[in-house]
């Protein structure tokens, strides 16, 4: 049964596709992806079957996206699993599965659960309900509100969009974005209009912390069919964004939170869950819970070959999922990212508990020797959007700098 890889947004440099496109072409599924153009990484994978090049940004009308999405399921022609890499797609497709699911299969959750999750204020009212430690957080409505915040709030802060949804049609910030003084949120929050889509987060001391990550797959009663846990050694940009590089390590405890939770919530399908361990109080703070496929799913497999990817498409086909231990030590680089990150960890002193002396297996984001092509596409693709990059990070430094 073929597999669909789903975008929605311009982001052609992502890795979790070609990911997802490998590790299910490799057993010999048919595998297909909606790329922005032909020439994605993705788009130039051995394993993809076929592309449907369908830019989109985010702002659409969802039927319109929903009318697209069978369109290719009628040009694929068979029952096709999905597999969304961002949160529009997963939100998009749980809130239309009864539509959907005459040409697609997909897990079915409560309605409404996906959104709730992929919020940051809806995620943070489903951890306060349920009892789960989170950051303390703010929800400020208005230039008042961010007033009145400033003068009580102890500084440093993060600042996050609010929504999974206006972070392509009306960003507030560029991402996780830590915020040192009450000068600094004043300054950001002029380009916030009269109803600031933030949410303002209590700042987790890297000195005192510890980044897990869990992904796992959850049938249709709740239950894991398989988990795994690691520990973020490097993120780009630093401490706040996209993980460079992660590291394999057991830790039940978070994984029985975490099935917990979802036993709790109801929700079914893959999961990919950012906690930090704050060990000035020993908890586990959940940061964000995205309701699909994680960049970084490749970091786990188990000894029978199954990641979560694998796992949907043998539960959601009818098979049986093979359980199995997790491959501690196993390490994840993402190559174009992790170099910077790796300096800037360096400068600062930064190292991450409970990693191995040294891995027992890596495995990088781009490079397969079996599958070439989309690693120099990154290549060729990477040089514009780095630079962009870079010099929004040294607009923003340069911005506070002015302000104080």
């Amino acid at each position: 049964m073929p597999g669909l890889i789903v975008k929605i947004g311009d982001y052609p440099l992502h890795h979790g596709g070609v990911g997802a496109i490998r590790s299910l072409g490799r057993l010999g599924v048919p595998m297909y992806a909606i790329t922005e153009d032909r020439y994605t990484p993705a788009a130039a994978s051995r394993y993809l079957k076929g592309r449907f090049v369908w830019p989109t940004t985010g702002r659409e009308d969802p039927e319109r996206l929903v009318d697209g999405l069978l369109r290719i399921g009628r040009r694929i022609g068979r029952p096709t699993v999905l597999i969304p890499t961002d949160e529009e797609a997963a939100v998009l497709i749980a809130e239309h599965v009864d539509v959907l699911g005459d040409r697609f299969l997909c897990p079915r959750s409560p309605s409404g659960l996906s959104r709730r999750l992929a919020s940051k204020q809806g995620l943070h009212e489903l951890c306060t309900e349920h009892g789960i430690p989170s950051p303390r957080a703010a929800f400020p409505q208005s230039q008042a509100d961010i007033e009145d915040f400033a003068a009580r709030a102890r500084f440093p802060v993060v600042a996050k969009n609010r929504e999974a949804f206006q972070r392509r049609s009306r960003p507030a910030v560029h991402g996780t974005t830590r915020i040192a003084d009450a000068a600094h949120l004043r300054h950001l929050a002029k380009d916030w209009g009269p109803h600031p889509g933030v949410i303002l987060q209590e700042y987790l001391p890297r000195e005192e912390a510890e980044d897990w990550i869990v992904h796992a797959y959850f049938d249709g009663d709740s239950a894991a069919l398989t988990m795994f846990t690691g520990v973020k050694v490097r993120s780009w940009p630093p401490h706040a964004g996209m993980t460079a590089c992660a590291y394999v390590v057991d830790n039940p405890e978070l994984a029985e939170m975490t099935a917990q939770f979802i036993k709790r919530i109801g929700f079914s399908g893959i999961v990919d869950l950012d906690w930090r361990y704050d060990r000035r109080d020993r908890r586990y703070k959940l940061l964000d819970f995205n309701p699909r496929m994680g960049a970084q799913f490749r970091l786990f497999e188990n000894e029978a070959g199954i990641d979560v990817v694998r796992a949907q498409h043998l539960d959601l086909t009818g098979r049986t999922v093979p359980e199995g231990e997790q491959r501690a030590g196993h390490r994840f680089v993402v190559e174009n990212i992790d170099l910077p990150a790796w300096l800037a960890y360096r400068r600062s002193g930064y190292t991450t508990p409970h990693v191995p002396d040294r891995p027992a297996s890596t495995e990088l984001a781009w490079l397969a020797a079996d599958d070439m092509k989309p690693f120099f596409t990154m290549l060729a693709r990477f040089v514009r959007p780095g630079a962009k990059h870079l010099w929004q990070m040294w607009r923003d430094r340069s911005g506070r700098c002015h302000d104080r």
